[in-house]
């Protein structure tokens, strides 16, 4: 098995495809068809392959600034973290998340900042559960258009602290799109 780094602008039609597929198997009658990002297109992906040389795994990645509290903060946003049914329970989306510890060593990051359902993987991982009341940018995914601003409570919130700074319940705007 092996993970690759690749940016966003370096994905051709081939990888694209591949990336789709996953996205649509793993995300069955949630995920766009027609594009590999549901709202806005990540920076980066870590992408998984197996022995086979087959894409199995992938999750996105959006760099940055937020405001807590309005305290600026940098944040890396995880996204569409997934790995193909037959694939799953053998480690894979953990590896996919130590990469990502990995790859933030050393570097201006602040938090990891990611939405779930099931917070299990997460939790394992040091992620946790907060709570904030959540300003974005609404983007309307099947037009591909800006709806508006959202404020409201968000309870599926998690993140982890990868700095000396320490999170805050309150007012978190993305200043940005929600993930």
């Amino acid at each position: 098995m092996r993970i690759d780094q690749v940016f966003e602008y370096e994905i051709g039609v081939e990888l694209s495809e591949k990336i789709q597929a996953l996205l649509i198997k793993s995300f069955p009658e949630v995920y766009p068809v027609d594009r590999v990002y549901f709202k806005q297109v990540p920076q980066f992906r870590f992408l998984a392959y197996n022995d086979e040389n087959e894409l199995v795994g992938q999750v996105g990645l959006d760099y940055r600034v937020m405001n807590l509290n309005g305290k600026r903060i940098r944040v890396l946003g995880v996204i569409d973290l997934c790995v193909l049914q037959n694939e799953r329970s053998q480690g894979l989306g953990s590896k996919l998340l130590k990469e990502i510890d990995a790859f933030s060593i050393g570097r201006n990051i602040d938090f990891h900042l990611l939405f779930a359902d099931n917070m299990a993987l997460y939790l394992k991982h040091g992620y946790k559960r907060v709570e904030n009341r959540v300003k974005w940018l609404k983007i309307n995914d099947e037009l591909q258009m800006t709806n508006g601003i959202g404020h409201e409570p968000i309870s599926e919130i998690m993140i982890k602290e990868v700095s000396e700074m320490s999170w805050d319940e309150g007012e978190l705007d993305l200043l940005g799109y929600l993930y």
